[in-house]
């Protein structure tokens, strides 16, 4: 038997992520392995391997997604002339308190004649390139994306996964002939947002277009998908951004339309962290055992565990084997056959959040049986051989169907509708979201928002894209007649 581990205690979670969500998410993500903060420079951590495979799976999904939509793939350079940034004028403001910056090179320290900003966004540096590569209507729509790390000085205290000084992303940037065409894309995106975040990675979203006061830099309007945390926080997921022709005149992005005159074009970019979303999904699945995954996305699907008795050895590890064979042309599979004790290997892969465990024993083979264990709710099911391999597609079919099932939170339960501040306020304290009236989404009502935040220790997070049901005559602040009606959360 290969790859033997002495017997070891095996603590699992030891937190309950009801009581302490903070505690809870920190536990899981060093006992399972996922990332390491020990790395010697602040908000920059190493992405362990457990973590990685998924990641490197949600790109895959995502990629796929956005060029069966018409996008294409682009590397960038990670450098930006600082020169590119002062060109739109809102966008440098916004971002440059972030902006790493690179100001020498080579041994001798060579002062650098620019300096060079570790993209923080690809706005500045795209757009330079797009003004050289588009040239007639017939380049429209241009739509291209790549998938990237992007470096932001963030004040903010990090957390692995949800907030540090390097995430990991796809940005997509596109350019359209008419405004309507632009939104018809920021309308895709949102849809492309929910397919893969509900279907795919069955984490609970709503879309709210943001206010004035937070909206991306240089952008129009803003459009932020928000998930609901077990912590009752919301953590900013995939957001979508009608630039309108803001950087298109600033970054000469022109072209021909079909009478011959010069046009600038209609821009929209579109940002699903990827490393963000990883740890929502992680965060809004897991429990008190560790964690769990949509089935598509374990590193390893099925973890097949031999339960050895003495004398019987040889004869359980090669059924292990043989079913082994049957699988892992199917499936992410492996076998354990270390050393530690039946129990202690159950309690590691649920820690890992496999999907599905197979125990064979030698009353199972007396019984041409297979006990198989579901992650997710821990329930068995005791199948026949000679139905394993059907039994085994129907359940990881309707996995994360069921996932999704489970996480989808309905927003109706945990809105709560407010008409006075210190409503609000206690209604914030239990974890919900507020639902309200409010004076306006401009920036004439940035002062409401600065009490929610002083006062409430809330966010407005903007009013939904989708259908709105309630309806408020008053702001909750300052009591003036009600334009729109908002949510306020508390936020990462």
């Amino acid at each position: 038997m290969a790859n033997k581990k002495k017997e070891t205690p095996l603590t699992g979670i030891t937190v309950s992520k009801q009581e302490d969500f903070s505690a809870w998410y920190t536990e899981l993500v060093n006992k399972a392995e996922l990332a390491d903060i020990r790395y010697n420079i602040k908000g920059f951590v190493c992405y362990r391997s457990w973590a990685t495979i998924t990641i490197k799976r949600m790109y895959e999904k995502y990629e796929k997604i956005l060029e069966k939509n018409g996008h294409l793939p682009l590397i960038m350079p990670s450098l930006i002339p600082e020169s590119n940034f002062y060109i739109e004028a809102e966008h440098v403001k916004g971002f440059a308190p972030e902006v790493f910056w690179v100001t020498e090179a080579g041994s001798e320290g060579n002062k650098l004649s620019e300096r060079l900003a570790l993209r923080p966004t690809s706005e500045t540096a795209l757009y330079k390139m797009y003004a050289l590569w588009i040239r007639s209507y017939k380049d429209l729509p241009f739509k291209r994306y790549q998938s990237c790390q992007v470096w932001r000085y963030e004040g903010k205290m990090t957390r692995p996964f949800f907030r540090g000084r390097e995430f990991h992303w796809i940005e997509s940037h596109n350019v359209f002939a008419t405004e309507e065409d632009a939104m018809k894309q920021v309308q895709e995106d949102m849809e492309m947002t929910y397919q893969m975040l509900q279907e795919e990675f069955s984490i609970p979203i709503i879309f709210f277009q943001r206010p004035q006061w937070d909206k991306f830099a240089g952008s129009i309007n803003s459009y932020a998908a928000d998930a609901l945390m077990g912590s009752g926080k919301v953590l900013q997921l995939p957001s979508t951004h009608y630039l309108g022709q803001n950087f298109s005149k600033a970054f000469n992005v022109k072209f021909i339309d079909e009478s011959g005159k010069e046009q600038y074009g209609y821009q929209t970019c579109y940002g699903p962290a990827i490393s963000r979303i990883y740890g929502a999904m992680i965060a809004l699945l897991g429990d008190d055992r560790g964690l769990i995954l949509p089935f598509d996305l374990a590193p390893i699907q099925i973890i097949i565990v031999p339960i050895l008795f003495k004398n019987k050895e040889e004869m359980i590890l090669s059924k292990a084997r043989e079913i082994y064979e049957k699988l892992k042309d199917i499936y992410y599979v492996k076998i354990d056959d270390s050393e530690l004790s039946p129990g202690s290997k159950f309690y590691y892969w649920e820690l890992k959040g496999v999907p599905f465990r197979i125990e064979i024993g030698p009353k199972d083979i007396e019984k041409q049986q297979v006990v198989i264990v579901r992650r997710h709710d821990n329930k068995k099911f005791f199948i026949h051989e000679a139905k394993l391999l059907d039994t085994l597609k129907n359940l990881a079919e309707n996995y994360t169907k069921e996932l999704k099932e489970k996480s989808l939170k309905d927003f109706e339960e945990q809105i709560e509708l407010c008409y006075e501040p210190d409503a609000a306020k206690e209604a914030l304290e239990r974890g919900k979201i507020v639902c309200c009236g409010f004076c306006s989404l401009d920036m004439k009502s940035y002062h409401c928002a600065e009490v929610v935040e002083k006062e409430l220790g809330g966010f407005v997070r903007g009013k939904r894209v989708d259908e709105e049901k309630h309806e408020f005559a008053t702001c909750l602040i300052c009591g003036e007649t009600a334009t729109c009606t908002v949510y306020i959360a508390k936020s990462y």
